[in-house]
């Protein structure tokens, strides 16, 4: 009897049998989405978002709005196919949310699951509301790092019940607004420290200044998303680098606009497909990537190109494409990450499979994400026959012949991707717990599956 067998939430992963061809439409933006919300939910007037993504991240931030006041309606165009009614799938071509703002209020209780954007973007917009605003979660949310938010929302006004954890489970106690100003805080350990502030920002009474006192700042990619969306929604933000100070961001007291708002495909999401071209020597097209983004995952181009691969954007008549085209060989790679953190597993996977020797850096703080990323790349590869050390930032990998066994996924969705693109090189891969992919990748066994032709 097979170990899958015995244990059912291992899922073999397939074997490429040849260089894959595909098309692969990928899903919304987990971070566009959950920073598409909270804006709609705090604007002066409602506002749309089409092809937003459903997954347990958007599904648990919808809902933590709604136990807020916010409305949330969904409509699907009957003329489009795509998704099922079992709350995991993507959006449909055309489903829409319509958000509705209204007064905020509690008591309420906000399950955030395990995901960051949840556990530290809603903080503040609870500091808003009138009454108590519980946070709960996931084992593991208990052991991510909210001291940032904690304390600066502290600093600016709020009221916060945490036993001195600077953790999850705590109390929001909202007084109907917040005053605001001037707030110093470490966001080394997560740039969703910044962006949770400055989203909620234009509705205090002060606005807010946010001055980042701490070491390397990751993940900036995802604050210039931040800011970029709450410009679009006429929000008025000085930051570095359009001419204000270093680390330092602004965001004036104003109402916020009410947007139709259609999400960008997930360019992270697309990395487990594109590496499987990579891998493979085969040719995947990613339909509607876009020219210019804010999204960490544009950076797969350059990274994988380097890598062994080719890409190229094409005009289509339904807009821009990505064609991603392997070589047959992949060579090893010394990159910085610091930028484009949550990409480092996917790109380690591909490094066990490369014919020379990779080093990832800049990605200390992977230790702080769903699991702590570098220990558990390290392990799982290594028990594959790999040859992986952690560095003080990072990883060393030594490319080894790897042989078949299970892949352990702790929770994280983007291990079990990483382990998947392993899994088209290395016979006899079984993933644990595949399944934890709903967080932002839903249906993507069947996904794996067809892109593979099955």
């Amino acid at each position: 009897m097979t170990e899958s067998a015995v244990h059912p939430a291992l899922w073999p992963a397939p074997l490429a049998t040849g260089a894959v061809e595909a098309t692969v439409t990928v899903p919304g933006s987990k971070s566009v989405t959950n920073r598409a919300l909270v804006l709609a939910a705090l604007a002066a007037e409602p506002g749309w978002l089409r092809r937003p993504l459903r997954s347990r991240d958007t599904l648990l931030m919808s809902a933590a709005l709604q136990a807020m006041g916010v409305g949330i309606e969904e409509t699907v165009s009957s003329s489009t196919t795509g998704g099922t009614d079992d709350g995991k799938a993507v959006a449909a071509a055309g489903e829409a949310w319509r958000v509705i703002p209204s007064g905020l209020h509690g008591p309420a209780t906000v399950d955030v699951g395990n995901a960051g954007t949840v556990m530290r973007f809603l903080p503040p917009v609870a500091a808003l509301a009138d009454g108590p605003i519980r946070f709960d979660g996931d084992p593991r949310s208990y052991e991510r790092p909210l001291h940032g938010v904690i304390d600066a929302l502290r600093t600016l006004g709020a009221r916060i019940d945490d036993d001195g954890r600077g953790s999850l489970p705590m109390t929001v106690h909202g007084g109907g607004a917040l005053e605001g100003g001037p707030v110093r805080i470490d966001a080394s350990s997560s740039s969703q420290f910044v962006s949770a502030l400055l989203l909620s920002a234009p509705r205090f009474n002060q606005g807010v200044e946010v001055r980042h006192v701490g070491g390397r700042l990751p993940s900036m990619p995802h604050i210039r998303m931040t800011v970029d969306m709450l410009r679009a929604v006429g929000a008025q933000v000085d930051e570095p680098e359009t001419g204000g100070e270093p680390d330092v961001w602004r965001v004036s007291h104003s109402a916020l606009l009410g947007r139709d708002l259609t999400i960008e495909p997930d360019l992270s999401n697309a990395q487990p497909f594109l590496a499987a071209a990579l891998v493979t020597g085969g040719r995947v097209t990613i339909p509607d990537w876009p020219e210019r983004t804010t999204q960490p995952g544009d950076a797969l181009r350059e990274i994988f190109t380097e890598m062994g691969g080719s890409c190229e954007l094409t005009t289509t008549p339904n807009g821009t494409a990505l064609v991603f085209t392997g070589s047959g060989r992949i060579r090893g790679i010394d990159v910085d990450l610091g930028e484009v953190g949550e990409l480092t597993p996917g790109i380690a996977a591909v490094a066990a499979l490369a014919d020379s020797p990779s080093t990832l850096r800049g990605v200390a703080h992977l230790r702080l994400h769903e699991t702590d990323r570098l220990a558990a790349l390290t392990k799982e590869i290594n028990e594959l026959g790999g040859d992986v050390t952690e560095t003080e930032d990072g990883l060393h990998i030594r490319p080894r012949p790897l042989h078949g066994g299970v892949f352990r996924t702790y929770d994280d969705h983007r291990m079990a991707t990483a382990g998947s693109v392993i899994g088209l090189a290395v016979p006899d891969v079984q993933i644990e717990n595949v399944a934890t992919t709903a967080k932002t990748l839903p249906d993507f066994p069947q996904m794996w599956a067809e892109m593979l032709g099955a």
